[in-house]
């Protein structure tokens, strides 16, 4: 019975260890600027707020898919949804799928 508990201790110290390796694994971390907003909630779009906050994301994830993928992209013609949207497909695309093809779903500007 004592082993049984020993062994969940392990376990439970090892999977608290890694969670935040997996997080910042490859040196890739999250800036201060855009976890500032976390667990905020917004009146709506046009709340203040939340207009910084989107234009934070949009600023990180625009800098995020240049390094990942060498493609510049206009933080003003995408929302951070947007995104945030382009950058998991550009993840999932095949290698010989052109990035335009994924650019296209996505309207320009609002």
């Amino acid at each position: 019975m004592k082993m049984k508990w020993v062994f969940i201790g392990i376990l439970l110290s090892l999977s608290i260890g890694m969670i935040p390796s997996s997080i910042l694994a490859g040196g890739i971390a999250i800036p201060p600027q855009v976890l500032a907003f976390g667990g905020k909630t917004f009146a709506g779009f046009q709340d203040p707020e939340y207009q910084s906050y989107d234009q934070t994301l949009r600023e990180y994830l625009v800098k995020r898919i240049d390094q990942q993928f060498g493609i510049a992209l206009d933080p003003k013609k995408y929302s951070g949804f947007d995104l945030l949207e382009i950058k998991a497909l550009f993840k999932c695309k095949k290698s010989n799928e052109p990035f335009d093809m994924f650019l296209e779903m996505f309207p320009k500007g609002w």
